[in-house]
């Protein structure tokens, strides 16, 4: 009994911690339609240009942790948030961005259990990797792998995650 209200009282103050984010998210406009057609475009557009970072990551490094993010959503997580977090505050989370179309996380947390961010270090290759994780996603029609925070989402679900979460990290990467 105990740890059942200890449940519904996490999954209260999850509620109550979303409600307070939703106020907390920019309000800046997109640098694009959340769509992955815009994300492609976007990303088209930056090629054989130079990027700097305002703070924190590489340029290199941001579309290496994108990438990675997309190629875990067809192969599987490295390591996922407890079944409750992905059963209760996972899932109110994504809806609050989905709700607001932006996200907003720490920007230098790596994905739990995910490789270093080191390779390729080029940020053309990194890019190129990008694009192939986003073309691929596009593509796939089969079962996805379950988001290691968000749980269970359907493909229109992960696209939206997908490129807010590349539209979050952006916000630090500028056209030198």
């Amino acid at each position: 009994m105990k740890r059942r209200r200890l449940l519904q009282l996490t999954a209260l103050g999850g509620v109550a911690a979303a409600g307070a984010g939703y106020w907390a998210l920019p309000r800046a406009v997109a640098p694009a339609p959340v769509s992955l057609e815009a994300a492609q475009r976007l990303l088209a557009g930056w090629e054989g240009r130079t990027l700097v970072s305002l703070a924190g990551w590489s340029p290199a490094e941001v579309f290496n942790h994108c990438a990675q993010s997309i190629e875990f959503s067809l192969t599987g997580y490295p390591l996922l948030k407890p079944a409750w977090f992905r059963h209760s505050v996972g899932p109110l989370a994504f809806d609050l961005f989905a709700a607001r179309g932006a996200m907003r996380h720490p920007l230098d947390e790596a994905i739990p259990g995910a490789p270093a961010l080191d390779a390729p270090v080029a940020q053309a290759e990194a890019l190129a990797r990008l694009q192939r994780a986003f073309a691929d996603f596009a593509g796939h029609t089969g079962e996805l792998a379950p988001h290691f925070a968000y749980g269970a989402l359907d493909h229109a679900e992960y696209a939206q995650a997908h490129v807010m979460h590349l539209y979050d990290h952006l916000s630090r990467l500028r056209l030198a």
